[in-house]
């Protein structure tokens, strides 16, 4: 499943046993964003600010002195769960007066984050690759023909004596097929090559 991120923050509300959470999520580029939501949007007057993002291979979790394991690593999880990245969440708790036990926080938590990324507005991430052809002058038409149907953006061009040299930018997903139609459409006269 492809991967999402929030394409505006979101809040969602849930009483358990008298306690009230209070979960906020919202698109972030970098752990710094994140954790400026997180200061932006902590209530100090609540018994508990926990909190936890997915950025890339980047994570962190952070229970607030709740029990270890029952508040950031559930809330984690929801984002994992959600097929989300680039996405900072945190659940506000405001103690009720009845204890919900570890599997309880956890439930709490998790769920809050859960429900309010299920009910945010989300949008695709898209990988981009950087790739590179060579292109006989006789080519130039067909090829250029291509890349607006594969989501392909020209970001460089220079000439020699033999053609013209392009740099692209495109959708990871579609470099494959790109490579393939221009193979086919030149006779092998044009190869796309990744760069980088």
């Amino acid at each position: 499943m492809s991967l999402t991120t929030l394409a505006d923050p979101a809040s969602f509300e849930l009483e358990v046993k008298k306690s009230r959470f209070l979960a906020y999520a919202a698109p972030v580029a970098t752990p710094e964003a994140a954790l400026a939501f997180f200061a932006e949007k902590s209530a100090f007057d609540a018994t508990h600010n926990c909190w936890a993002y997915r950025i890339g291979s980047q994570y962190r979790f952070f229970d607030a002195d709740e029990p270890s394991g029952t508040a950031g690593r559930p809330i984690l999880a929801a984002i994992d769960g959600q097929h989300c990245d680039r996405v900072a969440v945190l659940v506000i708790r405001w103690f009720g007066g009845i204890k919900l036990g570890a599997g309880g926080l956890a439930r709490a938590y998790g769920g809050a984050a859960a429900e309010c990324l299920r009910r945010a507005a989300r949008v695709p991430i898209i990988q981009f690759v950087t790739a590179k052809l060579h292109c006989p002058f006789e080519h130039i038409g067909t090829v250029h023909a291509f890349f607006a149907a594969h989501d392909a953006a020209k970001t460089d061009e220079s000439y020699d004596a033999n053609g013209v040299e392009l740099a692209l930018e495109l959708p990871a997903e579609r470099f494959e097929a790109l490579a393939a139609t221009l193979r086919d459409a030149t006779r092998g006269q044009v190869v796309l090559e990744r760069v980088g």
